[in-house]
């Protein structure tokens, strides 16, 4: 049988009864779609989370008060109870470590904030001058906190754009203004540049201010929330790892590794962490989809079989003429495929639209990538040999004079 011979004859049976080749297919689009829509949200928040971790700064190892309870599981990351590292310590990694470029300890605070009868609900960081370089941060208008204002603990601030807009307004110019934070003036002398994110991660809903001044007013004493430290380069970052590990040991009159009070991770571990995470929520909600793919599979499987039986007399009519089972075989298999392949595209071109959606009107990032495409081609072409290949089986070992006979 000729290629086109055999397209000419699938195309032509499977447009025969249209609406049961629709519904078919229907089974095969819900279930590609509901694959590429979940797994779209998956790399959409794989990438948003490595994103956000990637705008942190570049070459960071972070100190954070609290052991260890196993890879990645933090007692405190500075939020909670835990205060065991101070500004000794980071200073001592700074004058120590021939690894560590540059340090940036921190005080973390989340707190009211209110200026001309508004008040938002943000976080206050206690930082030292070498923040913005450590934290890749860059400034839009004003001035960063200085020396001067480290060494005289002055009230002064510096607020990212979304402080900006709930205090003052979007369109609003807020250096010189002043701002109350814990029943204190605090005169704004800068603002940042956005650099974007969400609800608690978002690194333009902060508000900084001097650490002396944090410890003196907010704290009333000398400890540090966190202590990121940067590498001198990418290579120096494990070994800076462990050195600052066996400096604060040292510091803290720590000998077992195992009962360490603070944690030291580099950002290499947490971007693996976080795709580990990411990953298996990916693969979950694939998984999940994919179920309905099986579910389309068996209604072609269904379909291909009472098709096989409506056309028996045609089958015993194509032997009796000279046709091969495997001709017979090999025509039923094509309409599977062909009905999975379409299927297929129409599945794809949903998924792309229903993750379209979601991000528009839910804000949730997605990431249609051509892996998933790829992917969802491969199953439904996978599906339409694996269900189609027993209807066309059966179909070629039809004795063709039973079949002449049927009725």
């Amino acid at each position: 049988m000729k290629t086109t011979d055999l397209l000419q004859e699938t195309f032509s049976a499977i447009l025969v009864n249209k609406v049961r080749s629709g519904l078919t297919m229907l089974g095969i689009v819900i279930g590609i779609g509901s694959v590429i829509a979940m797994t779209s949200i998956g790399q959409g928040a794989r990438s948003t989370i490595t994103s956000n971790i990637q705008a942190l700064g570049s070459n960071l190892v972070m100190v954070m008060p609290g052991a260890q309870r196993g890879p990645g599981q933090q007692v405190s990351t500075g939020r909670g109870s835990a205060q065991t590292l101070t500004l000794d310590d980071a200073l001592a990694i700074a004058s120590g470590l021939s690894t560590a470029k540059n340090i940036s300890p921190e005080v973390q605070s989340r707190t009211q904030v209110t200026a001309r009868g508004t008040n938002t609900n943000t976080q206050v960081l206690g930082v030292y001058p070498s923040y913005p370089d450590v934290r890749n941060v860059q400034i839009d208008t004003g001035i960063f906190i200085t020396e001067q204002n480290l060494n005289a603990a002055s009230k002064v601030a510096v607020i990212g754009p979304t402080v900006r807009d709930d205090l003052f307004g979007a369109d609003a110019d807020p250096i010189g203004q002043t701002i109350r934070i814990h029943q204190m003036d605090f005169k704004i002398v800068g603002m940042t540049k956005s650099k974007g994110g969400s609800g608690f991660n978002n690194q333009d809903d902060i508000i900084f201010i001097p650490l002396t001044t944090a410890q003196r007013y907010l704290t009333g004493n000398d400890r540090v929330s966190i202590i990121a430290v940067q590498a001198v380069d990418e290579q120096s970052m494990a070994a800076l790892q462990a050195d600052i590990t066996t400096l604060l040991m040292t510091r803290h009159k720590l000998t077992d590794p195992t009962a360490l009070d603070f944690s030291v991770l580099n950002q290499a571990d947490i971007l693996a962490t976080a795709s580990t995470i990411t990953n298996t929520l990916t693969m979950l909600l694939g998984s999940i989809a994919g179920i309905s793919l099986i579910v389309g599979g068996i209604g072609i499987m269904n379909m291909m079989l009472t098709i096989v039986t409506e056309r028996t007399r045609e089958i015993g009519l194509r032997k009796a003429i000279g046709a091969k089972g495997s001709e017979i075989s090999l025509q039923f298999l094509a309409e599977s495929v062909l009905l999975t392949f379409v299927g297929g595209i129409l599945g794809v071109l949903l998924g792309w639209l229903i993750a379209k959606i979601i991000s528009q009107f839910s804000g949730t990032a997605t990431q249609v990538t051509s892996t998933s495409v790829l992917l969802a081609f491969g199953v439904s072409a996978a599906i339409g040999i694996i269900f189609g290949y027993y209807p066309a089986r059966r179909a070629s070992k039809l004795n063709p004079i039973v079949a002449l006979r049927y009725e």
